[in-house]
């Protein structure tokens, strides 16, 4: 069958793009950003767009022709500089499903999530409930799966956090330790799909999926740590007062871009626990358990650097981004001392302007590289122009480089930081 992925290149839909295609579908998947996704799956096909801009069925019609099959595995978090919930995950559903029932789908398989327990009235959820409710009276035939926590080889948002708590050195830092965890294989969740698009999983359907038992969260994040290789280490509850502000902190960050799992929806979510409702329908086979899922696939070195640089990656952007702020704004106290160091090339007038056009630029890219759209090329950039400030200085005042002081010296960590930062920058 001829089938559209959405989020085909997320965590879970690359999951069930590589599960259909094994049986044999011809799969293509839709996302915002598909470069990457051609270069690793050349033989994969792609559509790029953004479900935020298709809010008609109009506009959804030149992407469903010739498709049989749309499996939703889209999603977001909450709402920020790249995301708006309402669009994505609510608007833009209702408009898929009015424009499949003209297009010949069908089925429509929605990847969605409880949305009745902890934090059910946040966006997230809220979004996803409507979702669901308009696709189950639209008259057309459906099946929708609610995982639980999302494990796998690979790691995304919740599961790349608990890996990289799970590497803290010494401690487990948590908030909410005891909260109940149920977690599912992505790999399961794939082989439901498989099962929904088959037939094989009846049109009106609405399963949970979640391994038959349930841990806490410490407990949870002891399994990763051992499969990281690590010693046990004792757990330490991070308090209230210092947990809310660190989600205050995600929160800024979800406003610029970056996606944090450390959010207050995340955090929201995870108070009331990760579970199933008691009275909803099983699974439709057995799935396998956390400790199952992690010994199937032994961890490498690979993924303890992944932990490890984890949660390093937001201090890393803050500090290049007060670097360079400090270096724009600090020579605004005296320009005129700052500006004679170009006097050996320029005129004082020129000198000046060359001054406050450095300051300008270098204090442009300390705003930009936390804007996450357009972090990759601040960091470019702080490549290029730390090159050019270090080729103009070797030419001015060359004895710099042997000032006990090392001003230019110490230019060189902040070069290793910033591709330290490009190295680190993608999340999947």
């Amino acid at each position: 069958m001829h089938i559209l992925i959405l989020g085909g290149t997320g965590f879970i839909g690359s999951a069930v793009m590589r599960r259909l295609a094994g049986d044999g579908h011809a799969v293509t998947g839709l996302a915002r950003t598909v470069a990457q996704a051609r270069a690793r799956w050349p033989q994969g096909r792609w559509i790029a767009a953004d479900l935020a801009e298709l809010q008609t069925a109009e506009s959804w019609q030149p992407h469903l022709d010739g498709f049989e099959i749309v499996v939703n595995c889209a999603g977001a978090l909450q709402d920020g500089l790249a995301d708006d919930l309402a669009a994505s995950q609510q608007n833009a559903m209702v408009a898929l499903y009015e424009a499949a029932k003209t297009s010949g789908i069908r089925r429509i398989v929605q990847i969605s999530a409880r949305v009745d327990g902890g934090g059910a009235d946040l966006p997230f959820l809220a979004t996803k409930r409507r979702a669901d409710t308009a696709l189950a009276e639209s008259g057309l035939s459906f099946v929708i799966l609610r995982p639980a926590l999302v494990v796998g080889r690979n790691a995304f948002g919740g599961t790349a956090l608990l890996r990289a708590l799970a590497a803290f050195p010494f401690v487990q830092p948590l908030i909410h330790a005891e909260s109940p965890v149920e977690t599912v294989d992505v790999e399961d969740v794939a082989a439901a799909v498989a099962l929904a698009v088959e037939g094989a999983i009846p049109a009106g359907s609405d399963l949970e999926l979640a391994a038959p038992e349930r841990l806490t969260l410490a407990a949870t994040l002891a399994l990763h740590r051992r499969w990281l290789g690590l010693a046990p280490a004792p757990t330490v509850v991070v308090p209230a007062i210092l947990g809310r502000a660190v989600t205050a902190l995600a929160d800024l960050a979800g406003r610029l871009g970056w996606q944090s799992p450390l959010r207050s929806t995340a955090m929201t979510v995870m108070e009331g626990g990760v579970t199933r409702r008691n009275d909803g329908e099983p699974a439709p086979f057995a799935m396998r358990t956390l400790a199952e899922t992690l010994a199937a696939q032994p961890a490498g070195v690979q993924d303890l650097w992944f932990a490890r640089l984890y949660l390093l990656k937001a201090p890393v952007i803050v500090t290049l981004s007060l670097f360079w702020l400090l270096s724009g704004l600090v020579p605004l106290a005296d320009v005129e001392r700052a500006a004679s160091h170009l006097l050996p090339l320029l005129p004082p007038a020129a000198a000046t302007a060359a001054t406050l056009l450095s300051c300008l630029l270098d204090v442009t890219l300390g705003i930009c590289v936390l804007l996450r759209p357009l972090a990759r090329r601040a960091l470019l950039g702080m490549l290029a122009v730390t090159a050019l400030y270090l080729a103009a200085a070797s030419v001015v005042e060359p004895a710099l480089w042997l000032d006990p002081l090392g001003p230019l010296v110490k230019v060189l960590p902040s070069i290793l930081l910033t591709l330290t930062s490009l190295a680190i920058l993608d999340n999947r």
